[in-house]
């Protein structure tokens, strides 16, 4: 993380927390001595934001991407209940 602002420092200069989030990356906000948020850039949060893979890309990428399996459903009858 770049810089430490006290909360109060980031209210009275938020344009420059925009600024520095955007130019150098996350900026940490504390309250109380105690990290509070992260603000970054909008580039930044879609990078973590995005999905890494689709859903068929990872069944692809699965141990069993390149088996045939049987999708197919059973069609036998269920079995007897007595009640």
């Amino acid at each position: 993380m770049s810089h430490a602002w006290q909360l109060q420092e980031a209210k009275n200069k938020f344009s420059n927390l925009v600024d520095r989030a955007q130019q150098e990356g996350p900026q940490v906000v504390t309250r109380h001595g105690k990290e509070a948020v992260v603000v970054l850039s909008v580039e930044d949060y879609k990078k973590l934001a995005k999905p890494k893979l689709n859903l068929f890309k990872f069944m692809q990428k699965s141990p069993l991407g390149g088996k045939n399996i049987d999708l197919e459903r059973d069609k036998t009858p269920p079995r007897d209940v007595a009640i």
